[in-house]
This record gives structure tokens, sequence and C-alpha cells, in this order.
């Protein structure tokens, strides 16, 4: 869990970096820039995951990398909802509000994220005796 949430926070720095230089900085839409930023950091997150978080576990397979960009594809999914609900719905669209709106979509679709990778896509290795 430690491994997933170092992984993890370096992957929420990429989305907010990029998610920020793309909606206050070059002046995207909105939610050009919380799909984009998710994507760029679902990338950063897979190397990650893949190399340090979850090294031990089952090698690298086509099933792996499929299941790992399918799972991700449904977090963006729900972090975006999350994120328009917030930034359109409840009217969080000043700078600070568009962060907290970002945070809070990114922590409730990790929660989902996190059972999925550790279930399915990164499984433990079982050892034979």
């Amino acid at each position: 869990m430690v491994k997933f949430g170092a992984v993890g926070g370096s992957g929420i720095a990429v989305n907010f970096l990029v998610f920020n230089l793309l909606l206050h900085g070059l002046k995207w839409a909105p939610m050009a820039a919380t799909v984009i930023a998710s994507c760029v950091a679902m990338g950063s997150n897979y190397l990650g995951f893949r190399f340090f978080a979850y090294r031990d576990r089952a090698s690298r397979t086509r099933r792996q990398i499929a299941l790992f960009f399918a799972f991700s594809g449904i977090g963006v999914i729900m972090e975006s909802a999350l994120f328009y609900i917030g930034y359109h719905g409840l009217g969080m669209d000043t700078p600070l509000g568009s962060n907290l709106a970002k945070a809070l979509s990114i922590v409730l679709a990790s929660a989902f994220r996190f059972l999925v990778y550790r279930t399915w896509v990164f499984e433990q290795v079982k050892h034979r005796r």
C-alpha cells in the first residue's frame, strides 16, 4: 500500500501539473484539460506500478497491459464525470474551486483504481513448492 501511495502520489502531481498548465496556463476547456491530465497521469502511473510498486507480481503480459488501460479508462471516465459535477454542477469554476473539484474526483476514482489494480491487473505471484 505504501508503494501504491508513492506511485499514486507522483501520478497525482503529474495530473495536477498538466491540468493546471492546460486549464489555467493555456486556457484549454476544463473537460479537455481534466481528461488529458488524467491520461498523462495514467501513463506515468503504469510505469510506476509496473516497475516499482508491483514489480514482484505477475510479469508483464498483454492481458496485464489491456486490463490496466481498460480499468484506467474507466477511472478516467469516473474522474471526469466527478470533475464535471463539481466544476459545472456545483459551480467550482474558480482556480481554487477547479483544483478542489479535481482533487475530490481523483480521490474518489483512486479508491476504485487501487482495488482493481491490486486484485486483477498486478496479481500476486503464486509460488510453487
